[in-house]
C-alpha cells in the first residue's frame, strides 16, 4: 500500500485523524507432523505426472537424453491451478512448510527475505504496517491470495495487503511470483502475485517460543482424515512488549495477533470435491503518531485494531483431461483507530466477494487451454465516507504446450469494470530444457490495477481515474531446483508501468485529489546458486539489483534500494543437531519521492539452532541482528535490536 505523496510543509496535512490513518495503511531439524497432501494436491501431482510422461513419450528422442528429474514442485500462481515450476517460464519461488519452521519465529519478512526482487519496508515492530515491492513495484501492485482468495484490504486508499497482518504459523506454503500476470489473476497484478497455503497436517503438532521484549509466540495444527476427507485446523498466538516505532520515542509499543485457518475436503465421487478453506485474523498493534503542535513523529498512546475474514467454498473436479474449480469466496477488512482515551478516531470497512471458475481442458498430446471467468462485488465504508460499490468481471484463455523439454503458454484476458469500462491484457512464456538439467525461460506480460474504491468515491475519490497498466519482461536460464542438488538461476527483467495513480492538488480540488500523473521504469538482475557443499550442509544466496525510477520526473522510485540479496547455510547432523545461519545485505535508497531523505544500506545477520530429541520432539532457538545493527526501512522509525529466542517444536 502506498501513502498520498508526502508533501514539504503545511500542504501535507491531509487533516488530523484521516492523515494519520492513511499514512498508517500505507506506508506498510526434524520436521512438524508430515505434511498432509490435500486431495487438491494430490489430484494435481498425479494429473501433472501423467502429462510429463505422456510428453516424454511423445517425443522420445528426448526423453532418452533426458537426465532423471527430482520430483515435481506444484506451483498454483502460473495458471491458477497447477503446473510444475519445470513447465513455466515464469519466474516462481516456493517456499515450504519445511523451510518456514527452519527459519524460525513468526514473522513473514524473515521467509520472503529468501525471495529474488523482494524488498520490505516496515513502519515499527512485527504487526505495524508492512509492505513488500517485487521487482520495484508498488506494494499495492502486488496481488495477495490466502488459499486462492484475495484478500487486499478494500477500504485502504491503495487497496494493498498489509503483511503484518500475517503470522507464519498458520502457513504451509509461499508462492511467489515475480512479474505481471494479470492475463490470469485480473486486476493488481503488476509486481507479481503472492499465494498463502493454509498449513494442513495430519496428527497434531505444535510449537511454541518465548524471547526479547516479553515475546510469546506459539502455533499449533490438527488434522484427521484419509484419501476421501480431510479437516484441519491451525492456529497462532503472538504478543510482544515491542519497541517504540518511532525511532526517537522512548514508550515501546507492543502488539498481539491472533490468527485461525481452517481446511476440509470431501471427495464425492473419485473425480469431484467438495472443498472449504476458513480464516480469522485479528491483531492490535500501539502505534505512534504526529501530535499536535508539532506533527512530528512521536510517542502517542494511539492503537490500530485489524480483524479479518476470509474463506471459500466450491468444487473441484479431476477428470483425465479435464480440470474444474468453482468458487464463491469472501474477504472482509475491518479497521478501527483509537486514541489514548480509548475513543475511536476512525474506523473502516472493506470487503470483497467473488465467484470463478478456472479450468483445464488436455486436447491432444502436451497441448492444454486454461481457461477461466469471474465476477467480483467489492464494498467500502469509512467514518468519513458513505458505503460504496463496484463491480469487475473477467474471463481468460491460455493455450500450453508441453512437448518433451519444450513448454510454451499464451493467453489473453478480458476485463470490465463498471467504474471505467473494458481492459484486455496478453500475456505468454516458453520454457526449454537442454544438458544436465539447464533450462532457459522467458515471459512477457500485462498486468493492470483498477483504481481502488477509495480512489474512486472517497471524500478525495474521482471518478474519471483510468487503470494502472504495465508490461513485463524477463528471460533468465536455470539449473536445477530451489532446494535441492546445485541450483543455478540468473534472470534479467524490465517493467514499464503506466497511468500510475497519484496523489496531488488542483485548483477545483485544493484539499487534494487522486491522478493519473505517474509512469514508472523498473529493470534490473536476479540471480540465486545453492549447492550441497557436504552431507547435510547447504549454502545458498541471492541476489537483486532493481533500478527503479519515476519516468515522469527522473527521480528514483521511494524504498527501493538498488542493490540487495541474503546469504544463508544450513547443517543437519546425523545426531539430531542442526545449525543455521542468514546475512541480508540492503543498500542505500530514498524514503521519498523527491529524493531528499536518504535510507543508509544494512546488513543484518541472524543465528538459529535446533537439536531433534527422538522422533516427535525439537528444542530450538535463535538470535536475531546479531551485530545489534541501527538501521531503518521507513524514515523516523524504529527497528529491533540483538533479539534472543528459544522454543519447542512437539508432534504426535
Amino acid at each position: 500500500m502506498l501513502l498520498p505523496p508526502v508533501m514539504d510543509g503545511d500542504s501535507s496535512m491531509i487533516g488530523g485523524y484521516v492523515y494519520k490513518y492513511l499514512f498508517f495503511l500505507t506506508a506498510s531439524a526434524i520436521p512438524a507432523a508430515a505434511l498432509a497432501q490435500s486431495p487438491s494436491e494430490q489430484a494435481l501431482a498425479e494429473i501433472v505426472d501423467r502429462q510429463d510422461a505422456d510428453g516424454a513419450a511423445a517425443t522420445e528422442v528426448y526423453a532418452s537424453a533426458a537426465p532423471p528429474r527430482d520430483a515435481a514442485v506444484i506451483t498454483v500462481t502460473a495458471n491458477g491451478l497447477g503446473t510444475d515450476l519445470r513447465n513455466t517460464g515464469q519466474s516462481v519461488t516456493v517456499i515450504d512448510r519445511t523451510e518456514i519452521e527452519t527459519i524460525q519465529g513468526a514473522d513473514p519478512v524473515r521467509a520472503l527475505n529468501r525471495v529474488p526482487g523482494l524488498s520490505l519496508s516496515r513502519s515499527g515492530g512485527i504487526g505495524t504496517v508492512t509492505s513488500v515491492n517485487v521487482r520495484g513495484a508498488n506494494a499495492d501492485q502486488l496481488l495477495v491470495l490466502v488459499d486462492g482468495v484475495r484478500v487486499a484490504d478494500q477500504a485502504s486508499p491503495s487497496g494493498g495487503f498489509d503483511f503484518g497482518n500475517l503470522l507464519l504459523g498458520t502457513a504451509g506454503k509461499i508462492d511467489v511470483l515475480r512479474g505481471s500476470n494479470s492475463t490470469i489473476w485480473g486486476s493488481e497484478a503488476v509486481g507479481g502475485v503472492v499465494d498463502v497455503s493454509t498449513r494442513t497436517e495430519r496428527g497434531l503438532s505444535g510449537s511454541i517460543e518465548y524471547g526479547a521484549r516479553d515475546t510469546l509466540f506459539a502455533s499449533a495444527a490438527a488434522g484427521a482424515g484419509n484419501d476421501d476427507v480431510f479437516f484441519g485446523l491451525t492456529g497462532s498466538w503472538y504478543e510482544t512488549d515491542g519497541f517504540s516505532a518511532a525511532a526517537s520515542g522512548t514508550e515501546a509499543d507492543g502488539s498481539q495477533q491472533f490468527a485461525l485457518g481452517t481446511t476440509a475436503f470431501v471427495n464425492l465421487t473419485p473425480s469431484l470435491e467438495l472443498f472449504a478453506h476458513g480464516n480469522f485474523a485479528e491483531g492490535e498493534v500501539e502505534i505512534d503518531g504526529f501530535p499536535a503542535p508539532t506533527y512530528v513523529l512521536a510517542d502517542t498512546e494511539d492503537t490500530q485494531t485489524t480483524t479479518r475474514y476470509w474463506g471459500d467454498v466450491g468444487l473441484a473436479y479431476y477428470g483425465n483431461d479435464l480440470t474444474l474449480r468453482a468458487a464463491y469466496s469472501r474477504s472482509d477488512t475491518e479497521r478501527a483507530n483509537r486514541n489514548g482515551a480509548g475513543a475511536e478516531t476512525f474506523a473502516s470497512d472493506g470487503s470483497s466477494e467473488r465467484v470463478s471458475l478456472r479450468g483445464e481442458y488436455r486436447l491432444l498430446g502436451g497441448l492444454a487451454l486454461a481457461f477461466g471467468g469471474d465476477h467480483e462485488w467489492t464494498a467500502f465504508e469509512t467514518s468519513f465516507d458513505a458505503a460504496a460499490e463496484t463491480e469487475i468481471s473477467g474471463a481468460y484463455a491460455q493455450l500450453g504446450w508441453v512437448m518433451g523439454r519444450l513448454a510454451a503458454h499464451a493467453g489473453a484476458r478480458v476485463d470490465d469494470h463498471e467504474q471505467f469500462g473494458t481492459h484486455v491484457s496478453f500475456g505468454g512464456d516458453v520454457s526449454y530444457g537442454f544438458g544436465s538439467d539447464w533450462r532457459l525461460r522467458a515471459s512477457v506480460g500485462e498486468g493492470f490495477k483498477a483504481p481502488t474504491l477509495y480512489q474512486l468515491l472517497s471524500f478525495y475519490g474521482n471518478t474519471e481515474l483510468e487503470p494502472e497498466e504495465s508490461t513485463s519482461y524477463d528471460l533468465g536460464i536455470e539449473k536445477g531446483q530451489r532446494g535441492s542438488g546445485l541450483h543455478l538461476a540468473l534472470t534479467g527483467f524490465r517493467r514499464d508501468s503506466d497511468n500510475l495513480i497519484g496523489f496531488g492538488f488542483t485548483a477545483e480540488r485544493p484539499s487534494g485529489v487522486y491522478l493519473n500523473t505517474a509512469r514508472a521504469r523498473a529493470q534490473g538482475v536476479e540471480a540465486e546458486a545453492s549447492i550441497d557443499l557436504l552431507r547435510g550442509l547447504r549454502l545458498a544466496g541471492i541476489y537483486s539489483y532493481v533500478d527503479a525510477e519515476d519516468r515522469t520526473s527522473g527521480l528514483d522510485l521511494a524504498r527501493r534500494p538498488n542493490h540487495f540479496g541474503t546469504i544463508y547455510a544450513d547443517w543437519q547432523s546425523a545426531f539430531g543437531l542442526g545449525l543455521g545461519a542468514d546475512l541480508r545485505i540492503v543498500g542505500p535508497s530514498w524514503d521519498n519521492g523527491a529524493n531528499t531523505n536518504r535510507l543508509a544500506g544494512y546488513e543484518l545477520f541472524d543465528l538459529r539452532a535446533s537439536f531433534g530429541i527422538g522422533d516427535n520432539l525439537e528444542l530450538f532457538g535463535r538470535v536475531e541482528n546479531v551485530f545489534d545493527t541501527d538501521y531503518q526501512t521507513v524514515a523516523g522509525y524504529g527497528t529491533a535490536g540483538r533479539s534472543v529466542f528459544g522454543g519447542i517444536r512437539a508432534k504426535m
